[in-house]
């Protein structure tokens, strides 16, 4: 017994016949006739007595309109709580990230989730993947905005399309700023700041090959902005993401892309098999779609 079904037997005896039923129904009178004899040979029972101009409910026509209407009513019910249990969603969803430019998917995707979800807050872990990563195993992170490479065999993730850029952080006087690229020649006997990240140290370590032989690695530092500050005394060379660097004041920092280019994939993960709270699940699930159509 379908509910679009008592919908309609219930409007053929609010109506008191068919045609009007069918009207307000917007359905053809022959369909709806059809399915209030499919109702009638369900139940075994005869529901109506036809007359000339009006149908009447028979007893157990009575009885069914009586439940139908409970039935119905319980279903409004239940769709206004559902709807009710929607606007409750509370709580704080963490999300680590480093400093990348994949981290622009967030506010876009937050602010359709705040309409929605109002009450739900947000905190936003910013620090290299391998600490997120290890924030997130912990169950301290619900999600995390990474860069590559990176293991995943404990977490699921969705690669983003786009891809971070590296660059080399030099001063606006410095003579590299000149160059419309920096190669790893350029960078010989130079004092460098690299990633703390060991697996992309090796990553930077092979486009500088033979260079990074001469390459004077002065610091590591997980977070660029904090090379920066080094780079802005003129104490080294920064090679980072691109990320956050279009936010950064142009007359104390200028940067070059690295030639040949070298780039990196970032990702969206979390941890598999984690129990999160009802607003993490409903964030990640409204993200999934979101980068879905968006394509990002």
């Amino acid at each position: 017994m379908e509910i679009r079904v008592l919908k309609y037997f219930l409007t053929v005896v609010r109506e008191g016949g068919i045609n009007r039923a069918a009207e307000v129904l917007h359905i053809t009178q022959p369909t709806l006739s059809r399915q209030l004899s499919q109702l009638e040979e369900e139940v075994g029972v005869k529901l109506f007595h036809r007359g000339a101009r009006r149908i009447t409910l028979t007893n157990e026509g009575i009885l069914l309109r009586r439940r139908a209407e409970e039935i119905l009513d319980l279903v409004d019910r239940t769709e206004r709580e559902l709807v009710e249990q929607e606007e409750l969603v509370e709580g704080r969803i963490v999300i680590g990230c480093g400093e990348l430019a994949a981290v622009q998917i967030l506010p876009e995707a937050i602010e359709v989730f705040h309409k929605k979800y109002p009450l739900v807050s947000y905190d936003i872990f910013t620090a290299s993947a391998d600490l997120v990563k290890e924030q997130m195993e912990k169950g301290l992170i619900d999600m995390g905005v990474l860069l590559e490479p990176i293991d995943m065999e404990k977490f699921d993730f969705i690669r983003l399309a786009g891809k971070e850029r590296w660059v080399v952080l030099m001063r606006p006087d410095d003579p590299l700023a000149d160059k419309e690229a920096v190669s790893a020649k350029d960078l010989e006997n130079l004092p460098l700041i690299l990633p703390r990240r060991t697996n992309v140290q090796n990553e930077l370590s092979n486009w500088l090959g033979d260079s990074f032989q001469s390459a004077k690695v002065l610091f590591t530092s997980n977070l660029s902005t904090n090379g920066a500050l080094m780079v802005q005394k003129g104490l080294a060379y920064s090679i980072a993401i691109e990320g956050s660097v279009p936010f950064w004041d142009k007359e104390k920092i200028a940067y070059r892309p690295l030639y040949p280019e070298l780039k990196a994939n970032s990702v969206l993960a979390w941890k598999k098999q984690q129990p999160f709270s009802l607003a993490a699940s409903k964030f990640i699930e409204h993200l999934k779609c979101f980068l879905s159509i968006s394509g990002i």
